[in-house]
């Protein structure tokens, strides 16, 4: 066929495969793939933990097990956000130097000594900056966690009325030390992510979820019981140590040198965007995490595990749709550092509709499932909440992808205003939590979830980020020259 081809007559491209045509309609690229894998492959593999779960651990150790996973995630309160923070100043010195880059070599300019090098050059020493003080950081705070939580998790099983038949320290204790192992892989990993190596660390997700997945399967039957998390732990760690040296030590053998010129200013610079999205960061503790235990503590653990497991599951269907925005962090912030302003509206909008849209219809999903398992009586039902606050609590997650996609958008300008109503939002939260969770149990704290959603972030977010977006945007030169103001 080639023989028939009229070279005088201009190419064509071939249509590209409708398989294609849909992924790029959707908005799924090599990262989307791999961050939508990683989670869709939690999603399919966590009714097998469940079914595992359910017949091999008793209700007293499901209820240890969910509330271990609850305690931990205080490594939220602190990390301090430092992650997205990371993430956002190196995408905006990616952006930057990448850019200067590319314009001289479309010119044909030279490298050396022209403002495309040295462009080049500033930003490198800055991201070699930003690397060498996060690990200083994060060493530091490690040491704190596990110091802080360990001894905090001791205290609080023994006020819970902790059993004196199930052995839970010792496992409680090698989940902390692990967990704080791993804080110091996360400035490594969120240096990549924004320095546009997007896709290795959402393949690392994904393979991370595979392997830690196995292990636990292959476990729960042998009887590790509350060594589970544990070992989930060390695997993490284990992929993430060996990710890094394995496939990244020439990038960050650059970075590891010490900056001679450009440096990031921490006071000046980071300080002030980080202690605002941080405190953010652990005011919205106070409005998820704090759940599981008050059940826990108030109404003990076989309620606490039925809440963890439908908890469980909804909020990884959202973090799975929350992976289209969440990929696109980097690339949000290399926008803005442009001045691309049209561009950035038009990305995180389509991905906004696009991600709202599978959320809703997983949550639908997964409601119409434990009606079944209510409706047909089956077993699996008692380890799960009601159907009707199963839907209640499936409303809000759906309804909550709205401000949490907002403030992607906000943060992306190494910006985070309006501090004063997140900490009004964080103690209505806390109170009605406690309060509503007291009285009657998990079907009051997921009442409680509802209603600061509803009556309070989406309406009061949604006027923060319109209002933001609008001023922003019609001052770019100053947006843009002015890389202080948090």
């Amino acid at each position: 066929m080639g023989a028939l081809v009229n070279e005088s007559a201009p190419s064509r491209i071939a249509p590209r495969p409708w398989p294609r045509r849909l992924l790029n309609r959707l908005e799924i690229d090599q990262a989307v793939f791999f961050a939508i894998a990683a989670r869709g492959w939690q999603f399919l593999a966590g009714p097998l933990t469940v079914i595992l779960i359910g017949k091999f651990f008793s209700a007293e150790v499901q209820g240890y097990y969910y509330t271990f996973w609850s305690l931990i995630a205080l490594q939220t309160v602190f990390d301090f956000s430092f992650h997205p923070v990371i993430v956002n100043f190196a995408s905006h010195e990616w952006g930057a130097g990448g850019q200067a880059m590319a314009r001289h070599a479309r010119a044909g300019a030279a490298l050396g000594g022209d403002s495309a090098s040295q462009s080049h050059q500033i930003a490198t020493e800055r991201l070699a900056s930003l690397l060498r003080g996060s690990l200083l950081g994060y060493a530091i705070v490690a040491v704190i966690f596990l110091l802080v939580v360990g001894g905090a998790g001791l205290a609080f099983f023994a006020l819970g009325q902790a059993s004196d038949t199930l052995a839970w320290r010792a496992p409680w204790l090698a989940l902390v030390a692990l967990t704080a192992l791993t804080f110091w892989t996360t400035p490594w990993l969120a240096m990549l992510e924004g320095c546009d190596e997007v896709k290795s660390v959402y393949h690392l997700q994904f393979t991370r979820a595979v392997v830690g997945n196995l292990v636990v399967w292959a476990l729960i039957p042998l009887g590790a019981a509350l060594w589970v998390p544990a070992a989930a732990a060390a695997v993490r760690l284990g992929c993430e140590a060996i990710w890094i040296v394995a496939k990244h030590r020439v990038f960050f053998s650059t970075l590891l040198r010490q900056p001679r010129g450009a440096r990031v200013n921490w006071w000046g610079e980071v300080w002030p965007f980080q202690w605002r999205v941080g405190l953010r960061g652990l005011l919205g503790f106070a409005n998820t995490f704090l759940i599981n235990p008050v059940v826990f503590l108030y109404h003990g653990e076989v309620a606490a595990g039925q809440l963890g497991m439908t908890w469980q599951i909804l909020t990884s269907l959202q973090a799975a749709c929350m992976s289209w925005l969440k990929t696109k962090t980097a690339k949000l912030g290399m926008l803005v550092s442009s001045g691309q302003f049209a561009e950035l509206d038009r990305i995180y909008f389509r991905l906004l509709w696009i991600s709202g849209t599978f959320l809703a219809l997983g949550c639908a999903a997964f409601v119409l499932l434990v009606f079944g398992l209510n409706h047909f009586d089956w077993s699996l039902a008692g380890r799960m909440l009601p159907t009707l606050p199963t839907a209640v609590l499936a409303v809000a997650i759906v309804l909550l992808i709205i401000p949490e996609s907002q403030w992607t958008y906000i943060h992306a300008h190494k910006k985070s205003p309006h501090l004063g109503l997140a900490v009004l939002g964080a103690v209505l939260s806390a109170v009605l939590i406690v309060k509503l969770g007291h009285d009657w149990g998990a079907s009051g704290v997921i009442v409680a979830y509802f209603t600061m959603i509803v009556a309070f972030y989406l309406p009061l977010w949604s006027a923060v980020w319109w209002s933001c977006r609008a001023r922003w945007h019609a001052e770019p030169e100053r947006l843009l020259v002015d890389r202080e103001t948090p």
